[in-house]
This record gives C-alpha cells, structure tokens and sequence, in this order.
C-alpha cells in the first residue's frame, strides 16, 4: 500500500432524503446480503491510502459513493486487530515501573503503530497482568493519550479507549508439581517457570490486554482459565519416551488447558454485540520428544474449533461453572497469537487449519504486507524452505539453524456474517519512514507485526 493522504471524494450530505449527519456512510440493509455472505454491502469504497493517517471512527474519513440510500440498519466500519506488543518484563511491577514515565522507549514504539493504525478494538498479547490493571492505565495515560515524534513522518495523534479488560492467566502461577519431569520442583528462574501452570517466571507475565472504543458487557464475559486439559474429548496430552503418560493424575488434576486463558468477551456496538475470542496459546517449542507444548498449543487452538460448533462444546465450562459454547448466530472475531503458521514453523498437525477451515469463520481476506515480502526475501535462511505466503507473515523470527524463520501466527478471524472490507499486517518497507517503528533484530517494538482487519456490520438499530 503506498503512503498518501486521505482524500474527501463525496459525502453524504445531511440534507439527503436518508436525513444521515455529514460524512455518516450509509449501507443497504443487511437482509440484502445473503445468509453468512462474507461479501462487503454494496458501496463503492476509496480506501484511505496509509493506514498512518486514519482519523477514530467517531470522525471516520472513509468516503464512499453511495449505491442506495437506506435509514435502517445504521453501519459501523470497524477495525479490529492484535498485536503481540511484547510488553513484558523480567519481575513482577517491572511493566508497570517502567510505564510510570513517558520515556520508554518501546512502550513509545507500540503507542505509535498503535496510533497510526488507529483499530477501534485491540488485543494485546505479552502485557503483564497486575491486580489493579495499573499497567493498563498507565499505557493508556502515558503513551497512548498523548502524541508521539518520528523523524520523517508526521507525529501520531493520540488515541483513546475508555474500555479496557484485564483478567488473571495462567502464565507464571505456580503448580507445586514437577510438570516438566526434570526431577525437581523448580523454585526460581526458568526452571519455576517450567512447572508453572503455564511457563512464566511470575504470575501474570506475559498476560493479555482488550482495548475497545466501545462498551463491553462486563457482566458477561466468560474466561477459561480454569478448564482442565483432560477434560478436552480426545486430549492430545503427551506420553513420555516410555510411552507412559507424561503427566501423572495429580498433574492431570491441576493442569489447565490455557497457558495464559481463553476470554469470550462481548462488545456492545449499538444494538449488536460482537463476541471478541482472545487467546495467546503456548509456543510449540521448548519441550522434548513427547511434544507437551506442541501438543498444548494444538488444543488451545482446537478450543476455539469446539467453542463454535455446539455439538463439540458440551464439555466447556468457564471459570463461573457456565456449560457450553458460543450461540449459533452470534457474531465473533478471533483474535491472537495463535503460535500455529497453517504450513509452516513447528506447530503439531498444523491446529491453525482448525480455525481457517471451519465453516463460521470468514476466510475471504488474508491480512497482508509488502513489508513481509521484503524481509523473507532479504533475509533467506529458514524462510527460503517455506510454503506459506511471506505477504501473510506476521512476526519476524529468526531464520537459522533450528529457528522457524519468520511466519504468519497472529489472527483476525471474524464470523462468516460480517463483510471484510480490507485486511492488512502492519509491516511497512524498508524504505517507507515508518518501517524505523518495525525495524529489525533487535525490534523497537516487538518481534511480531499488529494485524487488522475492517469489517462492515451493521449496528442492529
């Protein structure tokens, strides 16, 4: 995508016979659209050209030539992403230490491509969770609410989210078991981490962040943290070289299927609820040959598999003790660091197919980046050996030896109801001025890249 500006080619004039304020776009009625139709209504849409310069919603600068104008349902253009921000820290309060100031050099990062790419609900993954949500606060107050300089572009404009979510995950909390099978119980450092209900070397690091612009229904978010790995209808859980079960019954007792969690959280636009699926699955790396946390990973993804599909969610139950999956018509995206390329990396049985695959998820757009192609192409080694797409990769691994090279893992998978109107991963070129927010080993901000996705909904006024 070149970089230019927004340019006002029609609006709708308040005077019109649809009686729309300026600048509002207006959409046929979704009982136009065919039943699970992923196609985008039919309006003729200039699309802005850098995502650098996108205006909040509230003042959307989108500007289309209406095909027919209609009062009834009112349409929200909304842009949704995720981004693995890798804004972890070593000790627990370290997060929300450094956020304290306005002079964190990544956290100023992260701010920036946040603000340019300006999405109306984000999930942040690898954000230390803390009781009080002040580090959530704090990100909010100290680097997204106020603007931020580079050199060659114009300064981000600050962004607001009044909503936010933070909940307790699984990362870092101890187990008092050997999980590991090492011999010992591990009390400090990588070998605490390693018995850890999920690897992480305090409770709460590498937790999970929602952002949302709009109100989320607080009262009925469903987590599943708690849900255990062996209640899961044909676990993959592991067998050790002797073929026996890696994970004795106690084990069994305690271990959780999520590392970190799973999250239903509603969102209300409107009248219409959109149902975010947020979830940061382990890695499928850093285990031996009996595979525990690729086969983990391939679980926590299949959840999301079982959670849509009602006949498969009989055994889900969430944190409260509520049975069941997601209703059959209700509206969702899926959002996250899935850990799982669809050809490529170390996942087991490629779990991500679960999700690409399955009828309630649109498929229709791939996000996408030059900048993705420019560094498989730069950089060679692993990357050479791929067969996924370098334009859908989404985070920047290193390419020799035993590691991956660079993959697409991080996903916006929105319910085959909703149109997608664009789909992109922000990974500038090397010679667009933003690609200094992006950069290379070591990253300004993280090794993964924020993707997005624009879907057309209607607000069920």
């Amino acid at each position: 995508m070149k970089r230019g500006k927004w340019h006002a080619l029609k609006y709708v004039s308040g005077s019109s016979a649809c009686d729309t304020h300026l600048g509002e776009p207006q959409f046929p009625p979704a009982a136009s659209m065919a039943p699970h139709s992923t196609a985008v209504p039919e309006v003729r849409i200039i699309r802005p050209m850098p995502v650098t310069a996108r205006p909040p919603v509230s003042t959307f600068a989108l500007i289309i030539t209406v095909m027919s104008c209609v009062r009834e349902p009112n349409p929200v253009l909304l842009r949704v992403a995720t981004f693995n921000a890798s804004l972890f820290r070593d000790s627990p309060g370290a997060l929300t230490h450094d956020l304290t100031t306005k002079d964190d050099s990544q956290a100023i990062a992260v701010a920036q491509i946040i603000q340019r790419v300006r999405p109306d609900v984000i999930l942040i993954n690898e954000f230390d969770y803390d009781e009080a949500g002040r580090a959530a606060q704090l990100f909010q107050a100290n680097y997204l609410a106020i603007s931020h300089t580079l050199s060659g572009a114009e300064p981000s404009q600050p962004i607001t989210y009044p909503h936010r979510l933070v909940e307790p995950v699984n990362t870092g909390v101890p187990s008092g078991l050997d999980l590991d099978n090492d011999g010992a119980v591990g009390r400090v450092g990588s070998a605490y981490a390693g018995d850890a209900l999920g690897f992480g070397q305090f409770p709460g690091q590498y937790g999970m962040l929602l952002l949302s612009r709009f109100p989320i229904d607080t009262a009925n978010v469903r987590t599943f943290r708690t849900l255990l790995w062996r209640d899961m209808p044909g676990a993959l859980l592991p067998t050790g070289p002797d073929s026996r079960p890696w994970y004795d019954e106690a084990e069994l007792a305690a271990l959780p299927l999520s590392s970190k969690s799973h999250w239903d959280v509603p969102i209300v636009i409107g009248n219409r609820v959109l149902h975010v699926l947020a979830s940061h699955p382990t890695p499928p790396i850093f285990d031996g040959d009996e595979d525990r946390n690729g086969r983990r990973n391939h679980d926590e993804i299949r959840f999301w598999a079982d959670y849509l599909t009602p006949d498969d969610a009989r055994y889900i139950y969430d944190d409260r003790g509520i049975q069941g999956g997601l209703a059959a018509d209700a509206s969702f995206v899926i959002l996250g660091d899935l850990n799982a390329d669809p050809y490529d990396g170390d996942s087991t049985d490629q779990p991500a197919g679960l999700l690409l695959s399955h009828p309630r998820v649109n498929v229709s757009r791939t996000p996408s980046s030059e900048g993705g192609v420019e560094q498989h192409d730069s950089q060679g080694g692993n990357n050479t050996a791929h067969r996924g797409n370098p334009a859908f990769d989404t985070a920047d691994f290193a390419d020799r030896g035993s590691a991956p090279g660079n993959l697409r893992i991080d996903y916006v998978l929105p319910s085959a109801d909703l149109g997608m109107v664009d789909a992109q991963v922000f990974w500038p070129r090397q010679n667009d001025v933003l690609f200094k927010l992006v950069g290379t080993f070591p990253f300004p901000a993280s090794d993964h890249r924020l993707v997005w996705v624009d879907l057309a909904l209607d607000d069920g006024s």
